[in-house]
């Protein structure tokens, strides 16, 4: 199988669990998969013998929130006959908004779709939406039909036991229902926009600031920055944030560049708490910075 090298760790873990290798596509300058280096690396894993049946596309990785590239890498699939699954666990509540799904351009190739309503559509833990293309593979994979489980109504509805490994499950689908009859389609539009335009009202105060830096795209609700400088700094200027207990952020680190991630979630979230936060970063980074010069 393979998925960039962008790709969340449960892609990994996937591989791990289905005991096959999973191989890390290298990501181009925009941290997107591309397909011109995923069809480079098929072909040679099929000339040394190996069988390619499987990769993973991410839309809004988890690091930086990047965009694999869908429309290359589909058509690669197509031709190669591979499975082509689609991780948009965070951004895929975002293409309710018909301007941002550009983003999932080449969807039409994909035989599996997965999203998490949970993340960012105003449901709570856990609400994890799958879209099969064709589920009869998955259900030929895991049907097991002894006497004790067959029932009058076999056939008249999709029996999802066959669709996954335990054979219950929760009805996860009536808190999706509720929030959709709830809050409608455009109350739905307006909570994602609202966000992403917070999001943005943070990256205007950060490049007012000449000593931070944005290491992606703001696309979504979530800005990655630090410091210019060493990852070091970054370090010591989160351990400051977090410890200073008043807002949280997470770190992440590509290609050895060390960083800091805002991540906008909250349906409570205003333009006030976006100030706040920078107030908060700015000062704690003032404090950071003067300690670092000679003298201090």
């Amino acid at each position: 199988g393979y998925c960039s090298d962008q790709a969340h760790s449960s892609v990994e873990r996937a591989g791990l669990l289905g005991g096959v290798t999973m191989k890390s596509i290298p990501a181009d300058d925009r941290y997107q998969m591309r397909g011109d280096t995923l069809k480079d690396i098929i072909q040679k894993d099929k000339n040394d013998g190996l069988i390619p049946f499987f990769v993973v596309a991410t839309l809004g990785t988890t690091n930086c929130c990047a965009f694999d590239c869908l429309d290359e890498v589909g058509p690669v699939c197509e031709e190669e006959e591979v499975w082509l699954h689609v991780d948009a666990a965070y951004a895929g509540s975002a293409f309710i908004c018909p301007e941002y799904r550009y983003l999932m351009s080449g969807v039409e190739f994909a035989d599996s779709f997965n999203f998490n309503p949970h993340k960012w559509m105003l449901v709570t833990f856990d609400c994890s939406a799958m879209w099969l293309k064709d589920p009869s593979y998955v259900v030929d994979a895991f049907n097991v039909d002894p006497l004790y489980l067959k029932h009058d109504m076999q056939g008249s509805a999709p029996d999802y036991r066959h669709w996954q490994i335990p054979l219950g499950r929760r009805f996860r689908s009536l808190k999706l229902w509720f929030v959709l009859r709830l809050f409608g389609v455009e109350n739905l539009q307006k909570h994602i926009r609202k966000q992403i335009g917070l999001a943005h009202e943070f990256e205007k105060l950060l490049q007012s600031d000449e000593r931070f830096e944005i290491i992606h795209e703001v696309l979504m609700g979530l800005v990655c920055f630090r410091l210019k400088g060493s990852n070091e700094l970054n370090e010591t200027l989160l351990k400051r944030i977090n410890g200073n207990g008043k807002i949280h952020l997470v770190p992440s680190k590509i290609r050895d560049v060390y960083f800091l991630r805002l991540a906008i979630c909250s349906k409570f979230t205003e333009s006030e708490d976006i100030q706040f936060s920078w107030q908060e970063v700015q000062s704690l980074a003032n404090d950071v910075l003067a300690e670092g010069r000679p003298g201090n």
